[in-house]
């Protein structure tokens, strides 16, 4: 898988795989307009908060 999408919110987590950049950025952005706090990592390790979302469309 490319993409890795964490969402923690109290003490629950949810973990999602995709391989397009567009879909899980849109999926992060649902998750955390719900109040979650979201982080998706890249192939590389890198890792990208939602005021950072744009730089993986970008690329």
């Amino acid at each position: 898988m490319a993409y890795k999408m964490v969402a923690e919110r109290d003490n629950e987590t949810v973990k999602v795989e995709r391989e397009s950049t567009w879909l899980i950025v849109a999926k992060a952005r649902i998750w955390a307009s719900e109040g979650w706090r979201v982080v998706i990592t890249d192939k590389d390790g890198k890792s990208y908060a939602p005021d950072e979302f744009d730089k993986l469309l970008a690329a």
